[in-house]
């Protein structure tokens, strides 16, 4: 091979890894936004909207109960304690229900947290709708404060019939928000 050949290849090859590079940076960059439309589409992975559902009129389907189960859990060394205040609820779709979670600041400093739902099977996400949430903003906590924090869900009637149970999770952790707390 000649000087000038091996200069090509040389310079082949360089443009080729160049290439590579950067449809590497490309799909890492594209994964998030690809992840997300592949959740929305298949119903995997439990994302749904933080944000209060308007609920409109719904008929109740007295016929139909399920089960909504209620899980609480933290990052390990977490410094708080948190639990739903039931484990779980015996629910007809189209009716408006009310519960709570617990969680008490185990230090003694101000901490802020959030929630982060998750909901199973994934199917369900779009169906499970909650009008008033303690996910939806950071909460507060002075030293060793505890709260009952509230959730306000209904489920939409069109609900598929072969779901007859539901799992909301919610994982707490101290979030790197400031507390600002009032005196």
């Amino acid at each position: 091979m000649d000087h000038n050949s091996q200069q090509a290849a040389h310079r082949s090859l360089s443009f080729r890894l160049i290439g590579l590079a950067a449809g590497m940076f490309a799909f890492g960059f594209l994964m998030v936004p690809l992840y997300d439309i592949f959740c929305e589409v298949t119903g995997i992975g439990g994302k749904f909207d933080t944000t209060a559902a308007i609920v409109e009129n719904t008929v109740p389907v007295n016929d139909r109960t399920i089960t909504v189960e209620f899980v609480a859990s933290l990052n390990e060394y977490a410094p708080w304690e948190f639990r739903p205040a039931v484990a779980s609820m015996e629910v007809q779709p189209g009716e408006v229900y009310d519960t709570t979670f617990f969680a008490r600041n185990l230090t003694e400093r101000d901490l802020v947290g959030q929630a982060v739902p998750d909901i199973a099977p994934g199917q369900a996400v779009k169906y499970f709708q909650k009008t008033e949430c303690f996910c939806f903003t950071s909460q507060s906590f002075t030293a060793q404060e505890s709260k009952d924090m509230p959730l306000t869900f209904i489920i939409d009637p069109d609900l598929p019939e072969h779901i007859d149970r539901l799992t909301l999770s919610y994982t707490f952790f101290v979030s790197k928000q400031v507390a600002q707390i009032a005196d």
